[in-house]
C-alpha cells in the first residue's frame, strides 16, 4: 500500500513539501520502531506528523476505523528457562522434572490477571509456547515458557511483570528447579494524537465518504512498536477492515488483496490535505 501510494505521488508530485515514506523492520519483536528512532529517524528526516495502519478482520472490509487516545497495549515479550535434571521416565525419583513446575507455573500466572487485576482494567498474560522433551519415556533437562503480557496502564504493568518474576522464583524453587527469566524488548502504549486523528478522519472521510470512516473502534490489547515513534511525533494509527476472516497471527489468515489501493489511496488522502 504505501509502494503504491509512493509511485502515485512520484508520478502525481502536485503537493506542497516533503513526504517521507518509512518502511519499519522488526515490529513482532518491538525492536523496529525504537531501533530507528535511535539511529535518527526524524533528525535525518525531519516530519511534521507521522502515520500508520495495519488490517484488522473482523471489521468490515475496506472501511477505516479510527480513536483518539489509547489504542493498543505495551507489550512486553519474555522467555522462562526451567532447568532440573533428566531421568529415565521409569525413574522419576532420580529427576527434578521442569514440565511439572513448568505446568504449574503456567496456572499459577493465571491468577496474577484474575486476583490482581481490577476488571475494568485490560491486562493479558499468555503463555504462547511451552517446550520441553522430545520422547515420552523420559524426565527432560528444561523447559522452555514464552510469554507475553499486554498493559494498557503502566502501574499495572510495573505490578504484573514484578508478579511473574515472584512467582516464577517460588514456583522454581517449590519444585527444586533453577530458572532464568529473559526479559525481551519493553513495549509502549500506543496513544493517538487528538489533532492528527481528527485530521485523518476527516481527510478519509473526503476521500471514501463518512460511511466508509468509524470513529468508534474500541482499544485492542495486540501491540505495535509504532507507538514508540508517537511518543515522538503527532500522529495517527488506523485500522483497515479485512473482513470476515480468520484473526492475524492464525495459519489461516489470508490479506485481502482488494485492500491494496484502498490503504494506497489512503496514503495519498493524507498528503494531498495536509500538503495542499
Amino acid at each position: 500500500m504505501l509502494l503504491g501510494a509512493g509511485k502515485y505521488l512520484a508520478d502525481h508530485p502536485d503537493f506542497n513539501g516533503t513526504v517521507r515514506l518509512i518502511f519499519q523492520p522488526g515490529e513482532e519483536t518491538m525492536q523496529g520502531g525504537p531501533s530507528m528512532i535511535a539511529d535518527g529517524l526524524f533528525e535525518r528526516f525531519p516530519v511534521d506528523m507521522v502515520f500508520g495502519m495495519h488490517n484488522i478482520p473482523g471489521l468490515e472490509r475496506g472501511k477505516f476505523y479510527f480513536k483518539a487516545g489509547q489504542l493498543m497495549s505495551a507489550v512486553d515479550n519474555w522467555e522462562i528457562v526451567l532447568t532440573g535434571k533428566g531421568s529415565h521416565g521409569s525413574m522419576p525419583e532420580l529427576s527434578i522434572d521442569p514440565i511439572v513446575c513448568g505446568s504449574s507455573l503456567v496456572m499459577s500466572l493465571q491468577t496474577i490477571v484474575s486476583r490482581n487485576v481490577s476488571p475494568f482494567h485490560n491486562t493479558v498474560v499468555n503463555v504462547g509456547a511451552f517446550n520441553a522433551g522430545i520422547a515420552g519415556n523420559s524426565v527432560p533437562q528444561n523447559a522452555t515458557l514464552k510469554i507475553s503480557v499486554r498493559n494498557m496502564d503502566n502501574d499495572d504493568r510495573i505490578m504484573v511483570l514484578d508478579k511473574i518474576r515472584l512467582i516464577t522464583k517460588a514456583t522454581a524453587e517449590a519444585y527444586n528447579c533453577q530458572y532464568e527469566i529473559h526479559e525481551g524488548q519493553p513495549g509502549t502504549v500506543l496513544i493517538n494524537d487528538e489533532e492528527a486523528t481528527r485530521f485523518a478522519t476527516l481527510a478519509a472521510q473526503d476521500t471514501f465518504g463518512k460511511d466508509r470512516v468509524f470513529t468508534d473502534v474500541h482499544p485492542y490489547m495486540s501491540s505495535e512498536d509504532f507507538a514508540f515513534m508517537l511518543e515522538k511525533k503527532k500522529g495517527n494509527y488506523c485500522m483497515l477492515g479485512n473482513g470476515d476472516t480468520q484473526m492475524v497471527h492464525h495459519p489461516r489468515y489470508v490479506f485481502d488483496q482488494s485492500n491494496l489501493p484502498v490503504g494506497a489511496a489512503y496514503w495519498v488522502s493524507l498528503v494531498q490535505h495536509y500538503l495542499k
